[in-house]
């Protein structure tokens, strides 16, 4: 029986990414995470780090070592292809939008080498506090963190 393909554009490119470059893969480095460039980027360098795995968006992450962990992850992927691909970039910064201003419904993490080119698209990535809009990575990390401490 075929497979059904899936209408979420990030899970093709994160299953099967044949017309999108990945930065980081699943069959060269690991089975949870894949990067590639933003398609429209809004920084110096602008990548974006998806979950193999469909979770549609930071509303769907919870209180639990899985998605604890899966966001650390992300995190760390994204801050190595950084440090690697701009390492003369003063400021990095880390975050994802959050619902009704997530432009996927799959959860991704923008990872930025600043500065913001134009400028003013550092707009689309500010808080806009019980509205939502977008959330720094370590203050996702906060909220989802486990109340039980994580296994090594």
């Amino acid at each position: 029986m075929a497979r059904a393909i899936s209408p979420c554009i990030f899970c093709q490119i994160a299953r099967s990414s044949n017309s999108t470059p990945l930065l980081h893969s699943v069959r060269s480095l690991d089975d949870k995470v894949v990067a590639f460039k933003d398609i429209n980027p809004s920084a110096f360098r602008h990548y974006l780090v998806i979950p193999v795995e469909h979770m549609p968006t930071v509303n769907d992450l919870q209180r639990r070592n899985e998605d604890y962990t899966l966001v650390s992850h992300m995190i760390n992927v994204g801050e190595t292809l950084l440090r690697r691909d701009a390492p003369q970039s003063n400021q990095y910064r880390f975050g994802f939008h959050q619902p009704p201003f997530n432009s996927v419904d799959h959860l991704h993490l923008h990872c930025f080498a600043l500065p913001f080119i134009p400028r003013w698209k550092q707009l689309k990535y500010m808080s806009l506090g019980p509205l939502g809009g977008f959330i720094e990575a370590e203050k996702l990390l906060e909220k989802i963190k486990p109340l039980s401490p994580i296994p090594p």
